[in-house]
C-alpha cells in the first residue's frame, strides 16, 4: 500500500467514525443510533470509542440515561454537521435528481398566523410539489412537537433551549392599537408609562413578561401591565380591541386595514414594539435531504 491510499484510508475512517458520532448525538443514545444506522450499538460504541483515541479528547458523557455533549464535542458536532450537510447537498447536485418531493408532513402552527404570509408559501409549496401532503393544525397554545406527533412546529417569540433543530423564517411586526372611540375617552398619553391604567388585553400563550418600547433613540422596558382580559386567540384579542374593550399589541396584519379605515388607531404611535421572529422547529434526526427540511428551506426562501 502506498502512502497516499494509506492516508485517505485513515481519512475515510475518521469520516466515518465522525459521521457515526453526530447521528449518535442526534439520537440520543448508542442504540438508536445503532437502529438508524443498522449497525450494532457495540459496533457504534466502538467507532465513538476510536475517535475519541485518536483525538485524544472525550468527546461525550455517557450514564445509563442519556448522552451529553462535553465542550470539545459540541465544537465537533458543530463541524460534523457542516460536513455531512456539505457531502449531502454535493450528493444531491450530482446525481441530479429530478423527483419531486413527496410524502405527509402534519404541521402545527400558531392560530395569530393563519392571515400571514407564511400561509401565502405554504400554499406556494403545495402548488408548486403536488406529491406533498400538509396537515396543519392552527392553536394559539402551543402544542408539542415530539409528544403530540408533529415533524415541524412554526413558533413565534423566543425559543426555549433544546435538541431541536430551528430556523428562522420572518420578523412579525407589531403595533399598540386600541379602538377610535376608546382612545377618545382617555387622556392623550405621551410616554408608554402613561398607559398603566389602561384596559390591557393580553395574548396569554406568549406570555411575554416584559414590553419593550423604542422611540428614536429612547428605549423603554416595562413590566407588563396587568390585563383586564386574557385570551388565548390572537383573532379574540384582535376583535374585543376592535369592540372597544382595551387596547393591545397585535401583529400588523390583522391591523392594517382598520386602521387605514379609522376605526383602530396607533397607540403612541411614535413608539415602536418590537417584533416577533417566527421559527422553523424540527427533530434533530430528520433526515437533512428530506422532506421536513425541502419544506423549511423553502418557507425561509423570501426571494
Amino acid at each position: 500500500m502506498n502512502f497516499t491510499v494509506w492516508i485517505i484510508d485513515i481519512m475515510m475512517d475518521q469520516l466515518r467514525q465522525i459521521a457515526i458520532f453526530a447521528k449518535t448525538v442526534d439520537h440520543g443514545s448508542f442504540r438508536a443510533a445503532a437502529k438508524a444506522l443498522r449497525l450494532s450499538p457495540s459496533v457504534v460504541s466502538h467507532h465513538v470509542t476510536q475517535l475519541e483515541q485518536k483525538l485524544g479528547t472525550a468527546l461525550m458523557y455517557r450514564s445509563t440515561r442519556k448522552l451529553s455533549l462535553t465542550p470539545d464535542g459540541e465544537r465537533l458536532l458543530a463541524a460534523a454537521r457542516i460536513m455531512i450537510d456539505a457531502a449531502e447537498t454535493g450528493l444531491r447536485d450530482v446525481s441530479n435528481q429530478t423527483e419531486q418531493p413527496s410524502g405527509f408532513i402534519r404541521v402545527t402552527v400558531p392560530a395569530a398566523l393563519s392571515q400571514s404570509k407564511l400561509l401565502d408559501r405554504i400554499a406556494s409549496f403545495v402548488t408548486g410539489f403536488p406529491n406533498v401532503r400538509l396537515s396543519l393544525d392552527f392553536s394559539d397554545d402551543r402544542r408539542e412537537l415530539i409528544s403530540d406527533g408533529f415533524d415541524i412546529a412554526i413558533r413565534m417569540g423566543a425559543l426555549a433551549d433544546s435538541s431541536l433543530m430551528a430556523r428562522k423564517l420572518f420578523d412579525v411586526r407589531r403595533r399598540l392599537v386600541a379602538a377610535t372611540a376608546y382612545c377618545e375617552s382617555r387622556p392623550k398619553p405621551k410616554t408608554p408609562k402613561d398607559l398603566s391604567d389602561w384596559d390591557w388585553i393580553e395574548l396569554a400563550p406568549v406570555g411575554h413578561k416584559k414590553h419593550e418600547f423604542r422611540n428614536g433613540t429612547k428605549r423603554v422596558v416595562m413590566s407588563k401591565f396587568e390585563s383586564r382580559i386574557s385570551v388565548n386567540d390572537a383573532h379574540a384579542l384582535y376583535r374585543l380591541t376592535c369592540q372597544e374593550a382595551g387596547l393591545a399589541i397585535i401583529p400588523d396584519f390583522l391591523t392594517e386595514s382598520d386602521i387605514t379605515a379609522g376605526t383602530l388607531q396607533s397607540v403612541l404611535p411614535k413608539w415602536a414594539v418590537a417584533p416577533v421572529g417566527v421559527y422553523a422547529v424540527w427533530p434533530a434526526n430528520a433526515p437533512r435531504d428530506g422532506l421536513v427540511k425541502n419544506f423549511v428551506e423553502f418557507l425561509a426562501d423570501d426571494s
